[in-house]
């Protein structure tokens, strides 16, 4: 994979715009490679050069990325003031719950319908999903659809006001648990020790919610890059983002480590299942 500049906008000129209509609304979704297919779901604020890198190295391992565009601009570099526009934007929008406890952003509706229309088209045992951040918690939510069967959850953010707080209802995550159980599959989430958008408390309560289907790693704050874009400069005081601008792209790091586990992870229940 040919490096892209960081601090650049990122073209997205190896992936396909797709403008994909499901449920009555329609959005752009960059899709790219061959094989399964994994949902990649952004963080704030976008689809950013970050972000693009993680979803090349998953289709670099063997898969079909879905690069669904849920709020920002796609492939932007931004600028700690246009990020904080998109995150303000995205709080008032319907398709989000940012401070709902117990209430599943309506967005999640859709992604479920893309995660059924990208296995029709790729085939293979079923699909995966990362969500990141704010989109952290969409790849549980997404088990209600059948063909979900890898779900990840990268510092899952949302209620943003409440640390203890589980975005999904308490229905849905029976529903997940019940799944889990009678299928033999696991939820693969990660966080750093210290980030204070997604705390200890929140893997405490799905724990709880999910037992040990709730497979948690919490990697240590020294581990985080510490040179970040200028948005996480600004407004992400703490280390928060495993894989995409808190990764430390280096062979042996705990942050690429990670990264390794989830393209294993994807491997395992997306290739390797009978």
């Amino acid at each position: 994979m040919t490096p892209h500049p960081m601090d650049q906008d990122d073209a997205l000129e190896d992936f396909e715009p797709r403008r994909i209509t499901l449920n009555d609304a329609d959005k752009t979704v960059h899709v790219s490679g061959k094989g399964p297919a994994v949902i990649v779901m952004a963080e704030m604020p976008g689809i950013s050069p970050h972000v693009a890198r993680f979803a090349r190295w998953v289709r670099d391992a063997g898969f079909t990325v879905y690069m669904p565009s849920l709020f920002g601009r796609d492939g932007a570099a931004a600028t700690a003031e246009d990020g904080a526009e998109v995150f303000r934007r995205a709080c008032v929008s319907a398709e989000f719950r940012a401070f709902a406890v117990g209430g599943a952003s309506p967005v999640t509706q859709w992604l479920r319908a893309l995660a059924r229309l990208a296995h029709r088209e790729c085939g293979g045992p079923g699909t995966g999903a990362i969500g990141m951040c704010f989109t952290g918690n969409f790849a549980l939510s997404m088990m209600l659809e059948p063909a979900m069967l890898a779900p990840v959850l990268a510092q899952p953010s949302l209620p943003l006001d409440t640390p203890a707080g589980l975005e999904s209802p308490p229905e849905e995550l029976a529903a997940v648990r019940e799944r889990l159980e009678r299928e033999d599959l696991s939820v693969l989430a990660y966080r750093f020790q210290g980030d204070a958008f997604c705390q200890a408390q929140r893997f405490a309560a799905y724990a709880e919610a999910l037992g040990d289907r709730f497979d948690a790693r919490t990697l240590p704050d020294s581990a985080a890059a510490r040179e970040v874009p200028p948005f996480f400069a600004k407004h992400v005081p703490t280390p928060h983002s495993v894989v995409t601008a808190h990764l430390v792209d280096e062979a042996g790091h705990p942050t690429l480590q990670a990264r390794d586990e989830i393209l294993a992870f994807f491997r395992q229940r997306l290739t390797q299942r009978g």
